[in-house]
């Protein structure tokens, strides 16, 4: 055979396969895969209007510096627009430049989740958002009275609150501060590619993240990282299998949930991150100790299921991960502050 002729036969035979790997694709993933998906997952639900009065009230509220003991410090220091609702640091900092003990995850996700903070040491995103104020590194008040008093000293806060929770004598409080940011939360999660996926449609994952989606589901990724947030449904030891500090290189572990509940049971326990945005949000784990996401692939298969994963198996499962990633909320951004009030003459 000539050397054209043989090129021609393997320019012919590649041009064949591209077709029909299109014609495969255009036909739909692997129904066994998306139904294997459909058992495991859940598409997102309707997200909740963010044009409501509590809901406008809680994003004002998120993104005002004013109330924390240094002027500089709110919700949204630690939740980023430009970084997916996180900030990109290993670990936050809050109030007068201190230090947290745990990495910020992205906050667009956080309604999802059956408790907050990596010890789940918070029920709910309103708890969460109560307690914050008076935190010792997040906004630094001495007490929640504080906050009332630095709220009730700008104008326009008032009938915010007043609109926000109608029929209250007095609505400017820690309960309704928590609910209207629970509210403005609740708003911001938004539909991904594999929330298509699962809504049925063929070509919102790509073949190599159709490839990804099948390994994390085969080799028992699943176990914890499920539901709708895909993850955030659980607690779980990190290092089933092998110690995880030995694996990211932490010289001082964090016990978890055994410093909170003070049980031997719950040693080195944290709550399962929902994976949504992952691909966005690193360093990873909850203390920021892996900075690349093909790398905290690996780290799981080891600590959790015992598996070494080879290069394809992480370029893959990153692949997937990836179609988590959502877009910004429209409404998260800061609103124009309300002003100061006037100095008196």
């Amino acid at each position: 055979m000539t050397s054209f002729r043989k090129s021609a036969l393997l320019t012919g035979l590649a041009a064949a396969g591209l077709v029909a790997a299109a014609t495969a694709f255009a036909a739909g993933p692997d129904s066994s895969l998306l139904a294997d998906a459909k058992r495991v997952f859940a598409p997102l639900p309707a997200t909740p209007s963010g044009a409501t009065p509590q809901a406008e009230l809680g994003r004002r509220l998120f993104f005002e510096t004013r109330v924390s003991a240094d002027g500089n410090v709110s919700c949204s220091h630690c939740h980023l627009p430009e970084k997916q609702g996180a900030d990109g640091l290993p670990k936050s900092f809050g109030v007068f430049g201190k230090i947290n003990p745990r990495n910020a995850p992205t906050i667009f996700d956080a309604a999802l989740q059956f408790k907050a903070h990596w010890r789940g040491d918070r029920e709910t995103i309103e708890e969460q958002a109560e307690k914050s104020p008076t935190g010792a590194v997040s906004f630094g008040n001495p007490d929640f009275a504080a906050v009332i008093a630095k709220l009730n000293s700008i104008p326009g806060y008032g009938q915010a609150f007043a609109e926000a929770f109608p029929g209250e004598a007095d609505p400017v409080t820690q309960k309704n501060w928590g609910s209207a940011i629970g509210a403005f939360e609740r708003t911001l999660p938004q539909p991904t590619r594999f929330d298509a996926f699962l809504n049925g449609d063929a070509k919102a994952l790509t073949p190599a993240e159709q490839a990804g989606l099948r390994k994390f589901i085969d080799i028992g990724c699943v176990g914890c990282h499920d539901g709708v947030g895909v993850g955030g449904t659980s607690f779980a030891k990190f290092g089933v299998v092998s110690d995880y500090w030995k694996e990211t290189g932490v010289a001082e572990p964090d016990k978890g949930r055994a410093d909170v509940t003070k049980k031997d049971d719950d040693l080195y326990v944290f709550k399962v991150p929902s994976l949504r945005n992952v691909a966005k949000t690193g360093p990873y784990f909850h203390d920021g100790s892996v900075a690349e996401l093909p790398q905290a692939v690996r780290v799981m298969g080891k600590t959790q299921l015992g598996v070494a994963l080879s290069a394809k198996d992480v370029e893959a499962i990153t692949a997937f991960l990836g179609a988590l990633t959502q877009p910004t909320p429209a409404n998260y951004s800061a609103p124009t502050p309300f002003p100061e009030a006037a100095a008196k003459q």
